[in-house]
């Protein structure tokens, strides 16, 4: 038995990385995932690799800029589950460079995915948790958002607009059984991490060295923590932030 049996789970930004990982332990957890991304190919082939058959979990193509594709998916998975028992709001993106000289349609970006795709998936989810009278929201922050982080500073405001946003909405739902939580990640060994700059063996050393536990995290390290705060085990925990880093920041 697992702690998330027979539990309707939505990842977005789960095509790869993070997401790929909290879909698989959701899955191995024993919940129905509903695996979103906007690389749909990424999303169905992980879909089908979370196993039990090979129409037990869905993979959708979802840009959560796009309100309206994102009130397509939540309409879709609703009519053939009939209810959502948790949404993980992991879809990110970010552009590592001082914020200087940084370049105005790259803000768009940077707060479109990470805050406003947040706020959409969100939106479309809370009126059936609370029709429900119960439901998990798990957000995937930031330590960027809780401390800084040098040549991400718009990505740090967007993080911490999430972890902020995870407190209000975490207020608002309480009365209807639905907990709001935040997972911010570390530097995490992933493909966007490689791709802003993680793959430079200089950079590797010196995070891993400034890391209490000597190591980047791995994406099971953020998916056995949202498990948690998706399952019954963190009911009476809502509007809290916990940082999966090694120690890097503590608080």
């Amino acid at each position: 038995m697992g702690k998330l049996d027979h539990k309707i789970a939505i990842v977005t930004g789960a095509g790869r990385g993070i997401g790929r990982g909290i879909a698989e332990k959701l899955a191995a957890e024993g919940a129905v995932v509903v695996v979103t991304d906007v690389d749909e190919q990424s999303a169905v082939h992980t879909a089908k690799e979370l196993g039990g058959g090979s129409d037990r979990h869905v993979g959708l193509r979802v840009d959560v800029t796009d309100r309206a594709c994102v009130t397509a998916m939540v309409t879709a998975v609703t009519e053939r589950f009939g209810r959502i028992d948790v949404l993980v709001n992991n879809a990110g993106w970010d552009k590592v460079g001082p914020f200087v000289d940084s370049d105005e349609a790259d803000w768009d970006r940077v707060i479109k995915i990470n805050l406003y795709g947040v706020l959409n998936t969100t939106k479309a989810v809370l009126p059936i948790m609370v029709g429900q009278g119960h439901g998990h929201v798990v957000n995937l922050g930031s330590d960027a958002g809780r401390v800084g982080s040098s040549g991400e500073a718009v990505y740090s405001a967007a993080k911490g607009g999430v972890i902020a946003f995870t407190k209000a909405v975490a207020r608002e739902m309480a009365r209807h059984q639905v907990t709001v939580n935040c997972v911010c990640p570390g530097p995490t060994d992933t493909p966007l991490f490689a791709s802003i700059g993680g793959d430079n063996p200089k950079l590797r050393d010196a995070l891993t060295k400034a890391i209490p536990l000597r190591r980047l995290a791995d994406p099971s390290d953020l998916a056995n923590a949202v498990a948690f705060f998706a399952s019954e085990e963190a009911s009476y925990i809502t509007g809290q932030t916990v940082s999966v880093s090694g120690g890097l920041t503590m608080s």
